[in-house]
């Protein structure tokens, strides 16, 4: 039986912030309401690209998907440079059949601003019913000329060039890539419903087993090894992840920071001995060759954090110490891009903690440049967990009590895991040591967060 033709999706994932239209977007409902229904009604593969769940990781299956696919989706809104990059492999390998889509009207960089894209209209960051409707109707058109070899060529390269002679690659190649792509969505499908079972033992056991059917691993099969290791961690299965990054052939490893990065996270979360050593040696490497940035330094304050945390448990004298440290950790995440809220709300915590006159001096500078980088992200009328939860803490450290409330109520509407409620209780349990917190004031949140102390 011939392989049917495929078609390859590359857009984001789960909701995302659109800074030119200050909008959140959820590009998940786009897919499943706009995209997947207009590619359903052909007999056609279909593959989104995945990229939050691979790591960051692009190698052969992703140039395979762009080079091999017959036709491409490309979904441009956010003007995300690792999409432009795919979109340029893909004009250089096929003339025809890629198709651009956006949301709204807003202006493309001017290397692209040329090529016919298909606009979709959103009302407050969503699809709305006639929104998806044009989207599937026009997508759907797009599909039919594309099958039928009716388009024009729309890759510039092609258009401009007319002796460019594009990538042809063997037959075997091509029904290799699609066996493989077959098998690798197969794959993810099983890991997602692995790590919805109950309880977590059942799901690190069903997850090993997928880990052992892929085997030794390589560079072909590194992706899907990369969503092993992160299902591991949803499911807090430090040691099969500890053992599974360390797997990883060194080259690959090393050049993988994203995957370094989450072994350093689950030798701390695990804790056994030496292991928060290692932690913290893995993310000195990486700063040493690759620089600070918010992500990387942000490791290393939570390691610093949760060593001053026991350390303040027992009474020990180095807690200090270990303050000291995490707060200078948070404070190069900040200083590297302080666009990224998430090391600044840190830094921000551990200074109203730390409490010397030094550190309120820094705190009164800290807490609005917090605020600025998440109201940016939406804020207060975001959808996102961790946003919300942060527009909360810098209110409990601004003593401002009504916006709390607001925030608190917003974050206990948004759909979440209890782990999450935990980790925002046990920050703010932190706070407790600040003179300038009111206590009563902080008690009666966390009661009603409902998580227990």
């Amino acid at each position: 039986m011939p392989a049917k033709p495929l078609v390859f999706v590359a857009m984001p994932f789960g909701r995302k912030r659109d800074a030119q239209a200050a909008l959140d977007i959820d590009f998940d409902a786009i897919y499943e309401n706009g995209i997947r229904p207009a590619v359903a009604r052909f007999d056609v593969d279909c593959i989104r690209a995945d990229e939050e769940r691979s790591g960051g990781v692009i190698h052969l299956a992703m140039f395979e998907r762009l080079l091999l696919a017959e036709i491409a989706i490309v979904d441009v809104t956010l003007q995300n440079a690792n999409v432009y990059y795919e979109l340029g492999v893909r004009h250089a390998a096929r003339p025809r059949s890629t198709i651009i889509i956006r949301a709204n009207d807003l202006p493309l960089p001017f290397d692209i601003n040329m090529l016919r894209v298909l606009g979709y209209r959103l009302e407050a960051g969503a699809l709305t019913p006639e929104g998806a409707s044009a989207l599937r109707e026009a997508i759907a058109q797009k599909l039919r000329y594309a099958l039928d070899e009716l388009e024009e060529k729309d890759s510039p390269l092609f258009q401009l060039i007319p002796a460019f002679p594009g990538i042809e690659l063997p037959h075997m190649v091509t029904e290799n890539f699609r066996d493989r792509a077959r098998s690798i969505d197969a794959l993810r499908e099983r890991l997602a419903a692995a790590r919805g079972l109950k309880p977590a033992e059942a799901a690190v056991a069903a997850i090993r087993a997928i880990e052992d059917e892929i085997g030794a691993v390589n560079e072909a099969n590194a992706e899907v090894l990369v969503d092993v290791v992160l299902s591991y961690r949803d499911v807090k299965g430090w040691d099969a992840m500890i053992a599974l990054v360390e797997r990883f052939p060194k080259p690959l490893l090393a050049r993988t920071t994203a995957l370094r990065e989450q072994y350093a996270l689950a030798l701390n979360r695990r804790n056994a001995p030496d292991d928060r050593k290692r932690a913290l040696q893995v993310v000195e490497d990486v700063v040493a060759h690759g620089g600070d940035n918010p992500e990387t330094c942000g490791i290393g304050g939570r390691i610093y954090k949760d060593l001053y945390t026991e350390a303040k448990e027992r009474n020990q004298a180095r807690a200090p110490g270990y303050l000291e440290a995490a707060i200078e950790w948070y404070r190069r995440g900040f200083v590297a891009d302080p666009r990224d809220y998430y090391p600044g709300v840190n830094l921000a915590t551990l200074l109203a903690i730390e409490d010397s006159d030094e550190s309120k001096a820094e705190l009164q500078r800290v807490a609005p440049a917090v605020s600025f980088a998440v109201a940016r992200l939406g804020g207060l009328k975001s959808r996102d967990y961790w946003q919300v939860a942060t527009v909360l803490e810098v209110a409990v450290l601004s003593c401002d009590w009504k916006l709390a409330e607001r925030a608190l109520a917003r974050l206990l509407s948004i759909e979440h895991a209890g782990w999450m409620l935990e980790t925002t209780a046990n920050n703010l349990r932190l706070l407790r040591a600040s003179s300038a917190i009111d206590s009563a004031q902080l008690d009666a949140l966390l009661k009603e967060l409902t998580v227990p102390a």
